[in-house]
C-alpha cells in the first residue's frame, strides 16, 4: 500500500457494533470511522458501558455483535507487537506494585519497540524524557514513582503513552486525578499531536478518549458516542450528537445550551 493510500485508510472503523455483558445490552448496534487527525469522545452516566466500549476498540474484548478495525484490518490480523505500536490505551487504573523511577516507569512505552531480548537505549531514554517534559515532569526522572501525587502518577502514565507512539491513541478517562490547568493542558497536547500528525504522509493520529465533562467533549472533540446506560446509542458528529434534547436524556438530568464567545456551553437547568 502506498503512504497515499495508507494515509486515507481510517485508523479505527465500527460496523454494526452492539455490546452486551450478562443480560444487558450496552448499546445497540452503531457505526463508525476515525480519520487521521481527529478526535472521539466517549460520553455517557456512570456505568453506561464506556470502558466497556473502549477496550473493544482496544482490541481487549471482543464485540457482541459487529467487527472492529484498525488500519483498515480486523484485530486478528494484526500481530501483537504491530498492534502495539499502532494502537496505545490509557487505562484509569495504574497500579504500581514495586518501586521504580519515574523514567523507568515511562520507559515502559517503548517496550513494543524493542526487540524479544532488546534493551531500552539511549534513543529510548531520549523519546521517554522527551515525552516527560511535554507533560511537565522534566525534572521528576529520578522520583520514586511510589512518591507521587495522583495528579503527577497520571501525567506519568500519559508519558509512557507518548513514550509509546502509537498512531491512535485510545484515552479512559485522561483527566482523572488533574487540576484545572493540567486538564487543559492534557487535552491541548493530545489536540496538537492529532493535528500535527495529520500533516505528515501515512503518519497521522487519532484520538479516542472517555469523558465526563459535557463542555469538554464540546470543546475538544470532532466526533461523540453518547451512551445512555439503557442501551441506547447515538454517534455521530459533535455538533448532531451534543444537542440539549439527547444529553439530557443520556444524563437524566435537564440541560440548556449556550453559546458565549463563540464557544458551545451546557448547563444544568
Amino acid at each position: 500500500m502506498s503512504a497515499a493510500s495508507a494515509a486515507d485508510v481510517p485508523l479505527l472503523e465500527a460496523d454494526g457494533l452492539a455490546l452486551q455483558v450478562g443480560e444487558r445490552w450496552l448499546c445497540c448496534e452503531f457505526s463508525l470511522k476515525l480519520a487521521a487527525g481527529e478526535c472521539l469522545a466517549l460520553l455517557g452516566p456512570n456505568g453506561a458501558g464506556k470502558t466497556t466500549l473502549l477496550h473493544t476498540l482496544a482490541g481487549l474484548r471482543e464485540p457482541s455483535v459487529g467487527r472492529v478495525r484498525i488500519g483498515g484490518q480486523p484485530y486478528a490480523a494484526w500481530p501483537a507487537l504491530e498492534a502495539a505500536r499502532f494502537r496505545g490505551l490509557l487505562v484509569q487504573q495504574q497500579p504500581d506494585h514495586f518501586a521504580a523511577s519515574v523514567l523507568e516507569t515511562v520507559l515502559i512505552g517503548r517496550h513494543p519497540h524493542l526487540g524479544r531480548w532488546g534493551w531500552e537505549g539511549p534513543q529510548d531514554e531520549r523519546i521517554a524524557r522527551d515525552a516527560l517534559a511535554a507533560v511537565g515532569l522534566a525534572d521528576f526522572a529520578d522520583r520514586d514513582v511510589l512518591t507521587l501525587s495522583g495528579g503527577e502518577r497520571q501525567r506519568v502514565s500519559i508519558a509512557a503513552l507518548l513514550a509509546q507512539a502509537p498512531r491512535l491513541f485510545l484515552l479512559d478517562e485522561p483527566l482523572n486525578h488533574l487540576d484545572l490547568h493540567h486538564q487543559i493542558a492534557t487535552l491541548d497536547l493530545f489536540r496538537r499531536l492529532v493535528r500535527e500528525g495529520a500533516k505528515r504522509p501515512a503518519g497521522g493520529r487519532g484520538v479516542v478518549m472517555v469523558l465526563h465533562d459535557i463542555n469538554l467533549a464540546a470543546r475538544y472533540a470532532d466526533h461523540v458516542i453518547l451512551l445512555d446506560g439503557r442501551g441506547g446509542v447515538r454517534a455521530g458528529d459533535r455538533d448532531s450528537v451534543l444537542q440539549p434534547e439527547l444529553l439530557s436524556h443520556a444524563f437524566g438530568h435537564p440541560l440548556r445550551r449556550f453559546e458565549v464567545d463563540g464557544r458551545v456551553t451546557f448547563i444544568p437547568d
